[in-house]
């Protein structure tokens, strides 16, 4: 089944170039946006439901202390009957404990379900960038990702246990006490809540400013962690302290730290402010109260107790509505968190199976490039229409000056990036009919730049085949004529090789690379440069693992030194995005263009 230079999934002719920043994509305070979060909180509808029946509970029984007071004071004391005292005593402090309990299994679901949203958040976050191509981590700020993946989504832990239930309870108990005040005495409860429209006014305001306070604070932790993560990673620290920019990166650390804590102090006050003003307008409601209800008892048409219960419930009317006031600036402020994370995961994945994708096999077949072309740019091409077969079994390599799109031509093979224009086939078959996993899980890569994890080095080694034996991996290292170096460590295969390898030598995470891909055991193998910084003794334990790993397979090799590769079955110069010459190495030396010319310079360099 072939689909000729149709593009199958990814980018197609005409593509501009891809943008990772922060100004993509821009979300509102929306109902999409809303119910966009709500879908977060489906999953845990049964813990939501059995919160919001405590909350329930929990404003009922709010409403029976200062009821109880009432009676109390207008009952009990006046008639000095020590029983009634009694009773009502015990019953508030059953009230006050039963109400203690509720609120200890409303903060145990809170957290769970909080918790458990942003466990799920994470996950999704994590399985979404593993699918983002490589160009979105070539093009996003470092830090970005970790700015996202940790402040930004733990940042909106608290809608649920502070918003969401903050605002259900809230609600409650302002129905209920509005409904008792009425019912207690209308001409009261009327004029306790014509301040409420009071607390509205600032509100709108004070979110949208916080919003932006928010956002900025984000972008600024950002740039924190991009700064922390490429001074004091390990090769940013070495090439701090190299150039010795310790002073200058201080420097830069400590403006932006400035900036940070200044935003997030701005944003502190500006909420403080927010509830001094709110404050002040509940102070207004109990003096009106004791206005005018102490105008009704001079009239002998209220208590004392029931004037002091009044009171007492309009600070329950007054509490919900003022935060469910301060809700909307943090509903709004989250809203910035959520926009954010939104961003990143409404950045569709490029490199995706076709739909009619199914597995292949790429041992003994060839691959075949058919005028294909590629940019990262528009207008500045990196392969243009480029033809060839690195035929199954052998050796192809490819030379050629640095810039001139050899690395490009290997990243495609594994689907890293898609082709612009052409097709690339794999036994006649293109290779976007394949599916990735069964594509890439059959190419083994050896690049110069080693990349180990800070594990132990039968760890690094596992990642290949988790289920490998000791005994298959030992041969694995016996190969990469790596074993007997592990054997001379004190912990053997258990010592631990340090951040990306620096415990060992360039040559030796080479070799153990080389056993990781041995491991693997593909049908066909990428060397990328895999020799070019390494000393002579490297170099030639390099050569021999090499020629282990590649035996029988279809093998793509990268090389600035020609030596290693005048071997090879086919040899394709690369110049300008092109294909300037092919053929082994004795013709290509004969013809006298431009292999030639670079075999001439280099060994006239070496003698």
């Amino acid at each position: 089944m072939s689909s000729g230079n149709r593009p199958m999934s990814g980018r197609g002719p005409g593509h501009g170039p891809l943008k990772f920043d922060d100004t993509d994509v821009k979300l509102s305070l929306s109902k999409a946006l809303l119910l966009r979060i709500v879908r977060y909180f489906l999953p845990y509808w049964g813990q939501t439901l059995l919160v919001m029946l405590v909350l329930v509970v929990s404003a009922v029984l709010g409403l029976l202390p200062p009821i109880l007071i009432q009676q109390i004071i207008d009952k009990a004391l006046p008639g000095k009957d020590l029983h009634l005292l009694v009773l009502l005593i015990a019953a508030s402090l059953v009230t006050t404990v039963v109400s203690g309990l509720l609120g200890v299994l409303q903060n145990y679901l809170n957290s769970f379900i909080s918790q458990n949203i942003v466990h799920d958040m994470k996950n999704q976050m994590y399985r979404h960038l593993q699918g983002m191509p490589l160009q979105f981590f070539a093009s996003v700020r470092q830090g970005e990702i970790i700015t996202r993946m940790t402040s930004d989504i733990a940042g909106i832990q608290g809608v649920f246990s502070s918003t969401v239930v903050n605002f259900a309870s809230n609600l409650f108990i302002l129905v209920s006490t509005a409904v008792t005040l009425f019912l207690m005495n209308w001409k009261l409860a009327l004029l306790g809540v014509l301040i409420v429209p009071l607390f509205i006014v600032p509100t709108r305001k004070m979110g949208n400013v916080r919003w932006k306070i928010a956002k900025e604070t984000q972008e600024k932790l950002s740039e924190q962690n991009r700064i922390i993560e490429e001074t004091l990673s390990l090769s940013g620290y070495i090439l701090m302290k190299l150039f010795t920019r310790e002073p200058r990166e201080l420097e830069s650390f400590q403006a932006v730290n400035a900036q940070t804590t200044r935003l997030q102090i701005r944003e502190s006050m500006a909420g403080r402010w927010f509830m001094m003003v709110l404050t002040t307008f509940t102070s207004i409601g109990p003096l009106l109260i004791y206005l005018y209800g102490g105008y009704l008892y001079i009239q002998g048409e209220l208590t004392i107790g029931a004037i002091i219960t009044f009171v007492a419930l309009l600070g329950r009317l007054y509490s919900p509505v003022l935060q469910m006031t301060n809700l909307y600036v943090e509903v709004k402020r989250s809203a910035a968190l959520f926009e954010r994370i939104f961003e990143y995961f409404d950045m569709e994945p490029l490199i995706v199976d076709s739909p009619l994708a199914l597995p292949g096999h790429a041992a003994g077949e060839d691959i075949r490039f058919e005028q294909v072309s590629f940019a990262y740019q528009p207008d500045k091409p990196a392969l243009k229409g480029i033809s060839f077969t690195a035929a199954a079994g052998s050796l192809t390599a490819l030379v050629g000056p640095s810039g001139s799109g050899k690395t490009t031509i290997t990243n495609l093979i594994l689907r890293l990036y898609e082709p612009d224009a052409g097709v690339i086939r794999i036994g006649g078959r293109d290779i976007r009919e394949f599916t990735l996993h069964s594509l890439r899980s059959q190419i083994g890569l050896v690049t110069q730049d080693t990349y180990l994890f800070n594990g132990t080095i039968r760890e690094n080694l596992l990642y290949a085949q988790a289920e490998a034996t000791e005994a298959k991996m030992i041969a694995a290292c016996e190969a990469a004529y790596i074993h007997e170096f592990i054997m001379q460590l004190p912990e053997g295969y258990s010592t631990v090789v340090g951040n990306r390898g620096i415990k060992l030598s360039g040559g030796e995470k080479q070799r153990l690379s080389i056993a990781r891909v041995l491991l693997k055991n593909p049908p066909v193998i990428i060397m990328d440069e895999a020799t070019s910084s390494l000393d002579t003794v490297s170099e030639y334990y390099i050569q021999q693992a090499m020629q282990q790993l590649m035996h029988g397979k279809t093998s793509i090799v990268i090389a600035h030194r020609l030596s290693t590769i005048m071997a090879a079955d086919l040899i394709l110069v690369v110049q300008d995005g092109t294909i300037a010459e092919s053929g082994r190495h004795d013709t290509l030396l004969a013809a006298g263009g431009v292999y030639s010319d670079l075999y001439n310079k280099q060994f006239r360099t070496k003698e």
